[in-house]
């Protein structure tokens, strides 16, 4: 046996949760492949099969906690081709007249999940005729024996250590008065107890304070509906909106540096370049993606890394090292339906830009009241470092070069 042990993932992370093991136990899988996703505190990390072979059992399920170098599961090397073999010679599962015949001659393997299985079900499982290598019975093998035979009284089982949980009552159950009052209990994620602690951080440490702003979509709507398809013929991704933002934002922070530096101590430290956070609903939850150097990103850059950086997330792929070292965020609770809301800056950074639903609404311009595309912008800002007219002019800027976006090409 070979244990698959957590690897080390980072200096400072001592433990990983269980998120989703890939593999069954008793599953054939080759070299290299996919057997389990561990989440950090900061992203998820795979690890994969040393060899061709079987997970023969797993120590961790999935939810559970296990630090770095713990043996999460037990595995086996072995050909796929003894493992077909078996599988295509093996007769189907006994009925319930064979599971209290005698043990036939020789050495059968029974996996530790497939022997629990039948002693829960008083089934004999050397009896079993099973389907993995070399003829081991499997849990399936065992499931189908039970599923086959007779039923019988149910076996008294040992109470799990993890507690039961009641399936929700149904509205119609609760105006009856049902007494089915569940609850589900399940442990926080890895990534869940760092937002938590990095936002209770920043509410505690920082002077917060928002301001707002309304921007006319209008200028940019027009400009990417003209050029939409020629940008994805060329660039092969699609024109967005978090583009024109991201190197709005950096227009800003060149101009206003305070918003783009940290408090280090009693020192303030400035930096010369724009590594801007975008945050994205993940798979396991919110997770702040870096663009690294905006101010050298093309429009294309921008959208290409945007959406590769979505689809990691979606599939618990993101790298530590993808979520490390911005100096700024940008937060788009706009394509989820907020028309207006005070985000919560990500320490140690001092500010935090929001966005929101673009909505048709009445304005005066130029004397007259029009109908426009408008969405309503938020910067929240450390005002131990920027000053109420610093974040204000900084937000004033993001409108002026969204409202005018030929100022980001004449740099005006």
């Amino acid at each position: 046996m070979t244990p698959i042990v957590v690897p080390a993932v980072g200096e400072s992370i001592s433990e990983v949760q269980i998120s989703q093991w890939l593999k069954k136990e008793g599953e054939w899988v080759a070299a290299g492949t996919d057997l389990v996703d561990l989440e950090t505190e900061k992203a998820s990390v795979q690890v994969s099969a040393p060899a061709d072979g079987y997970i023969v059992k797993i120590l961790k399920p999935n939810d559970q906690f296990a630090t770095v170098g713990e043996a999460i599961a037990e595995f086996e090397p072995a050909a796929k081709g003894a493992g077909n073999a078996a599988s295509t010679t093996s007769p189907q599962a006994p009925s319930s007249s064979t599971s209290t015949a005698s043990p036939p001659a020789g050495d059968v393997r029974v996996m530790p999940a497939a022997r629990r299985l039948a002693e829960d079900n008083k089934i004999n499982a050397e009896l079993v005729p099973g389907t993995g290598p070399g003829g081991r019975v499997l849990k399936e093998d065992v499931a189908n024996a039970v599923s086959n035979r007779t039923p019988a009284p149910a076996p008294v089982v040992t109470p799990a250590l993890t507690p039961t949980i009641s399936p929700p009552a149904s509205s119609t159950a609760l105006q009856q008065g049902s007494a089915n009052r569940g609850e589900e209990v399940k442990p926080m994620s890895m990534i869940r107890r760092t937002i938590a602690t990095r936002l209770v951080r920043a509410q505690h440490e920082a002077a917060l304070l928002t301001t707002f702003n309304e921007v006319d979509m209008q200028p940019v709507m027009q400009l990417r509906n003209k050029y939409k398809d020629a940008f994805l013929e060329k660039h092969g991704t699609k024109l967005g909106f978090m583009s024109f933002f991201a190197k709005a934002a950096c227009e800003a922070l060149k101009r206003f540096p305070a918003v783009n530096a940290e408090i280090r101590g009693n020192n303030i430290v400035y930096r010369n370049y724009c590594d801007i956070g975008i945050a994205i609903g993940g798979g396991k939850g919110l997770v702040v993606p870096v663009l690294r150097n905006v101010e050298r990103m093309s429009f294309a850059d921008v959208e290409r890394t945007i959406g590769e950086y979505a689809e990691l997330a979606k599939n618990n792929r993101l790298m530590p090292e993808d979520l490390e070292g911005g100096t700024f965020t940008i937060s788009n609770g706009g394509i989820y339906g907020s028309l207006l809301s005070t985000p919560i800056v990500n320490p140690p950074q001092s500010g935090i830009l929001g966005l929101h639903s673009i909505q048709e609404r009445p304005i005066a311009l130029n004397g007259q009241v029009v109908i426009r595309p408008m969405m309503y912008i938020a910067l929240t800002y450390d005002h131990r470092i920027i000053d109420g007219r610093e974040a204000v002019t900084f937000l004033k800027t993001i409108k002026e070069v969204i409202e005018d976006p030929a100022r980001l090409f004449l740099e005006l």
